[in-house]
């Protein structure tokens, strides 16, 4: 399953608005309400996936490897967020992406993430085949 050049520049776009409940006061994560740093990667990811819609065959789907995430300015609750994301490397099957999340012209954050393609039956299998193991009494 490796992806083709063609996948190279192909892009994703997504939005949310702010709500109480993806602040960091209300994930526990800090005591400001502003958004919390994980829903901008989520937000930043669904862009990533909506990227490969037309390049994924039936049955396949991608994993998350890695995320470098900045930071750049907060936003509050109400704030429109756009997420854009585009494929900028492509090894196998692992992709690249740059995304970035802004509020109309203010840039909120930015990331790098990688996501490896898997057939998504297998990938299942393999998963409940781990689980099965680790809970084993011998390991």
């Amino acid at each position: 399953m490796q992806f083709s050049e063609e996948v190279l520049g192909a892009v994703g776009l997504t939005e949310m608005i702010v709500r109480p409940g993806d602040t960091s006061v209300a994930l526990g994560i800090g005591d400001l309400p502003i958004i919390a740093p994980s829903q901008l990667i989520n937000l930043m990811e669904h862009a990533a996936i909506l990227s490969l819609d037309l390049y994924l065959e039936a049955g396949q789907t991608t994993i998350p490897v890695s995320t470098e995430f900045l930071s750049l300015s907060p936003a509050s609750i109400g704030a429109e967020l756009r997420a854009t994301s585009r494929v900028i490397s492509v090894e196998d099957k692992e992709l690249t992406f740059e995304c970035e999340v802004y509020e109309h012209d203010r840039q909120i954050a930015a990331a790098q993430i990688k996501r490896s393609a898997v057939e998504r039956v297998s990938f299942l299998a393999r998963t409940a085949a781990l689980n099965l193991m680790s809970d084993s009494p011998n390991h």
